[in-house]
């Protein structure tokens, strides 16, 4: 399973179980279509945290990195190449 596959899993169980992971588009903008507010963004964080095994406190992050699944793909490409993360994808 890719981090796309894992991702789309956890947001649509958590955030949108009226859909499939088919309907929900890379690129598809989480936050500005209202799946994923402020409180849901810091679940998502948490969850790619312990998932991922990506210490959030030590890289810098912000709010673009978690706007579509391809960002939040990136931010954790980003965090691979930045600390020593045991990829779980």
């Amino acid at each position: 399973m890719s981090y796309s596959d894992t991702i789309k899993s956890y947001i649509v169980r958590e955030f949108v179980p009226d859909i499939t992971t088919d309907d929900l588009a890379d690129d598809y903008d989480l936050i500005a279509n209202g799946v994923v507010d402020s409180l849901g963004l810091l679940r998502l964080i948490s969850w790619l945290e312990t998932t991922f095994s990506i210490p959030v406190d030590d890289i810098e992050i912000n709010e673009q990195d978690f706007v579509t699944v391809t960002a939040i793909c990136g931010f954790i490409d980003r965090a691979a190449s930045t600390t020593d993360i045991a990829k779980a994808a």
